[in-house]
């Protein structure tokens, strides 16, 4: 699946991550999808970036790192034990 649709900014609320598309779209997940995030202070949620082509979201002192096409397809993260890709 290959996606043209770009990450603008995010937000959080206590149990979901907010990606706001450039396509006007906002795209709610749960933090739970992402035990890094979830387990993050606010100000470490806050310290993200966006890839230049849009589709990616990087947290360097998380670790962690997650496409727009993966949220779009309902994956979750994917190294946790135990995990299945949808």
């Amino acid at each position: 699946m290959s996606t043209s649709v770009r990450a603008r900014k995010l937000a959080f609320d206590r149990d979901t991550m907010w990606v706001e598309l450039d396509d006007g779209r906002s795209l709610g997940v749960p933090l739970a999808w992402f035990p890094r995030l979830m387990r993050a202070s606010a100000a470490q949620r806050e310290n993200y970036r966006i890839g230049h082509s849009g589709n990616g979201l990087h947290w360097d002192e998380l670790d962690e790192d997650i496409s727009v096409e993966g949220l779009l397809a309902g994956r979750t993260d994917e190294t946790r034990a135990g995990s299945q890709a949808a």
